[in-house]
């Protein structure tokens, strides 16, 4: 992730809304799995324990990927209307803490390669069960440090996906310069060179 990214933003970004054309990120549980890992919210060694549950399991797996989009619908409403809508933050609050609440397991710190250090959460008994922590966490955050003034949906209309506006201005509207932004930038351009003809 980069500095001016959240977890749960980007696991809100997995949904077939902010995807175009691709489609749900988390179409089957093993997408679920790939996505925590390429997030750095499951090690290596951890999800390929959870692979051989999974295969042990599979209807353990596929209501895990039943509640992650359950999480992942209340955070997606969370971004879009949190700030201004309380009942919105009870929601969450009350989504975050049942998903917190059901798992239990050791928190610690760990060494990142790179340099530096990292929050981890290594559940006990139910493995699958503690796949959402990291992105609850995240959310948890984002209320307590009171982020949710700079969540913003991207300002085209055609993208649904949210973003951590971290400008000193708070003015960022775009998901994306290189893409939404560019492409609001030329359909000003186009809208201003059809006026002048």
């Amino acid at each position: 992730m980069t500095p001016r990214t959240r977890l749960w933003l980007d696991f809100v970004n997995t949904d077939a809304a902010a995807q175009s054309p691709g489609g749900d990120l988390l179409r089957d549980f093993e997408a679920l799995l790939i996505w925590s890992q390429r997030q750095g919210a499951v090690d290596d060694e951890r999800a390929a324990g959870i692979r051989r549950r999974a295969v042990l399991q599979p209807a353990a797996a596929a209501a895990t990927l039943v509640d992650a989009r359950r999480v992942r619908a209340a955070l997606r409403v969370l971004a879009e209307k949190g700030q201004v809508t309380e009942r919105v933050r009870e929601d969450a609050v009350v989504e975050i803490n049942r998903v917190l609440g059901r798992s239990a397991g050791t928190r610690r710190l760990d060494a990142v390669p790179a340099g530096g250090y990292t929050r981890a959460f290594v559940p006990t008994g139910d493995a699958f069960a503690g796949l959402m922590i990291p992105i609850v966490e995240s959310a948890a955050d984002a209320l307590v440090d009171e982020e949710l003034a700079r969540v913003r949906r991207c300002a085209d209309p055609r993208c649904h996906r949210v973003f951590l506006d971290g400008t000193k201005n708070g003015l960022r509207r775009w998901c994306d310069m290189g893409t939404c932004g560019n492409r609001a930038k030329a359909a000003r351009h186009r809208a201003r060179s059809e006026t002048r003809r």
